[in-house]
């Protein structure tokens, strides 16, 4: 940014020298209810869905990620206890470590990591309750060493059950992200997360329509396999933004898969 506008103020004539300054720093925002914001992580975000296969997982790691590459300090929490897929996709495997008090989160590409995956086998499945389930994520978020983080994403599972309810009663959040994709059947159950945050009084911040067109890896051409307008029709019957539309690529499948 600072070269920037020292190049734009040189261009245009109005000095032969510049210095320039700059500082920035992440504000903590407003959070639900009469929660605080958490001690040491100033923001919060959850990214939910309610349905399943909608690409949420991989729309919270690529957040994650580009507020980690605007210079922000990232941690990322896996909250899908029975399908884990943070690990896979950011390429970290085995248990994490101790300092005998508190859980040392993973790193990988500059983000913090937890997640029940890093705990257990990756093909065992979680046979658990809803109040195991709810008391692995409270440790895993209020257990672990994260430092002051400027951001938190959350991946949370498909549902609006007793992961979403406790997560959103317990913990203090800043905003939430629908993830959605352009049919009615992905929509019907993205309107009900949504719902559920806004009775909870947690902010939305916006709605990311994914898969919105495919893309032909040998010719290019580009179909809407999954409808159009569905991310659109949300954003405006609900009064908030539409944050961006992704399509439906080969080569995001292969990166995750890698």
């Amino acid at each position: 940014m600072t070269d920037d506008v020292r190049s734009a103020l040189i261009d245009a004539g109005l000095a032969a020298e510049v210095t320039v300054n700059a500082d920035w720093k992440v504000l903590p925002h407003k959070v639900q209810g009469e929660l605080k914001p958490h001690e040491g992580i100033k923001n919060i975000i959850a990214v939910a869905s309610g349905k399943g296969g909608v690409g949420k997982s991989s729309t919270a790691v690529n957040l994650a990620l580009a507020l980690m590459r605007d210079g922000a300090r990232v941690g990322l929490l896996d909250a899908d206890i029975y399908g884990p897929s943070i690990p896979r996709m950011l390429g970290v495997k085995g248990q994490p470590k101790t300092d005998g008090k508190k859980i040392i989160p993973h790193e990988a590409h500059g983000l913090k990591l937890m997640s029940m995956g890093f705990l257990v086998e990756e093909e065992n499945p979680m046979i658990w309750r809803g109040p195991m389930v709810t008391s692995a994520l409270q440790q895993m978020l209020g257990d672990s060493a994260w430092g002051d983080l400027d951001f938190m994403v959350i991946d949370l599972p498909p549902g609006t059950g007793d992961i979403q309810l406790t997560l959103v009663q317990k913990v203090p959040v800043a905003g939430a992200v629908i993830v959605t994709t352009p049919q009615d059947i992905a929509l019907l159950d993205a309107r009900k997360a949504l719902q559920m945050f806004r009775k909870l009084d947690v902010a939305v911040l916006g709605v990311v329509e994914n898969m919105s067109t495919h893309i032909c890896s040998q010719c290019g051409f580009e179909e809407p396999i999954f409808g159009t307008g569905g991310g659109d029709s949300m954003a405006d019957q609900y009064e908030i933004p539409l944050l961006g539309r992704l399509p439906l690529d080969i080569r995001i499948r292969q990166a995750l898969d890698d």
